[in-house]
């Protein structure tokens, strides 16, 4: 008997994924350093609203073709919100919220706070993305780690909004797992649309 190497849940998710990294890989190389600049603030704009209710925000460093949610972050911090990074003491842990700038390398060679900074529970989450779908399945990189600490993100009452640019909203329904947890949320510099 032959087993198949993937599922056909896994396939297409395989394939959705290279299709949402194609589509963000193209929409920000046809973006001038200025344009970009100016989606990325009009993102902060467009979480306004949300970010006024929050106290404690978990943010992320971008990665060259993730939009940036440095210009959210700094808004909220100018009111007094708290930031928070996800920070992993190595490839094999869950990562943890952690206060501070992101200004050490952590073992993905993403920029995070120190490991021994204070941990929190934010109450509004900002999510990278690959992907999104109308009902607000993200597909992220692949590993899994938002997957695993979004429940628990979820239960403390944060609340899930991924972030990205308009093209990586999908038509295409993304095939969901049993540990997918749905986006209460999509933000871009179109607009945001909640899903919960």
């Amino acid at each position: 008997m032959v087993v198949p190497s993937h599922s056909p849940v896994l396939a297409d998710k395989i394939a959705l994924r290279r299709l949402g990294r194609e589509r963000r890989q193209a929409f920000v190389a046809g973006l001038d350093p200025a344009e970009r600049g100016r989606l990325e603030q009009q993102l902060a704009e467009v979480l306004g609203p949300l970010l006024v209710k929050s106290r404690v925000l978990g943010g992320y460093a971008p990665l060259p073709t993730e939009i940036s949610p440095l210009p959210a972050l700094e808004a909220a911090a100018a009111r007094g919100t708290i930031l928070a990074f996800p920070a992993f003491s190595d490839h094999q842990s869950a990562f943890r919220f952690r206060v501070g700038d992101p200004t050490e390398t952590g073992p993905w060679s993403i920029l995070q706070p120190a490991l021994d900074a204070p941990h929190v529970n934010p109450d509004l989450v900002l999510l990278p993305l690959v992907a999104v779908d109308r009902k607000g399945t993200r597909l992220g990189q692949g590993k899994g780690h938002y997957d695993r600490a979004a429940s628990d993100l979820r239960e403390r009452g944060g609340l899930l909004i991924g972030v990205g640019w308009a093209v990586q909203m999908l038509g295409e329904e993304i095939p969901a797992d049993a540990w997918d947890l749905p986006l209460d949320g999509f933000a871009s510099p179109d607009g945001l649309r909640m899903f919960r």
